[in-house]
């Protein structure tokens, strides 16, 4: 079982965002900006183009979903989504709340946020995604 397998499973504790009985969506711990989370098919596939068609339209309607709910708790212009996947060997899908092209620098210093912040902001974005 790899970490975000994990993590969906719950065995290791994250920041819950969204889920459904398929996808999970979960803040990124070292956030570019506040409200960018990570959203993972829970069946374990490394590369996002290896899931079948079905899996992958399932799982670009989650994000967009996901996305929404971002958009409704931190008002931006976008919600980029960014696919990269090298560092962890499970199809992922970066939603980056953005004003500008700016907030979605992978380069740029991280957020340092508290445990607090980490929950309230979890908790708006499953809130907003509740209500659908």
């Amino acid at each position: 079982m790899d970490i975000f397998s994990k993590i969906a499973a719950g065995v290791i504790p994250s920041y819950k965002c969204a889920e459904s009985e398929d996808f999970y969506a979960f803040l990124d711990i070292n956030p570019l900006v506040k409200g960018h989370t990570l959203v993972i098919p829970r069946r374990e596939v490394d590369y996002i183009f290896d899931m079948e068609d079905e899996e992958l339209a399932a799982f670009q309607v989650f994000a967009k979903k996901v996305a929404i709910a971002i958009k409704k708790a931190f008002p931006c212009k976008k919600v980029a989504e960014v696919v990269l996947g090298l560092e962890v060997a499970h199809a992922h899908i970066h939603l980056i709340p953005m004003q500008s092209e700016g907030d979605v620098d992978f380069r740029k210093e991280k957020l340092k946020l508290s445990e607090e912040e980490f929950k309230a902001i979890a908790d708006k974005i499953y809130t907003e995604f509740i209500k659908g």
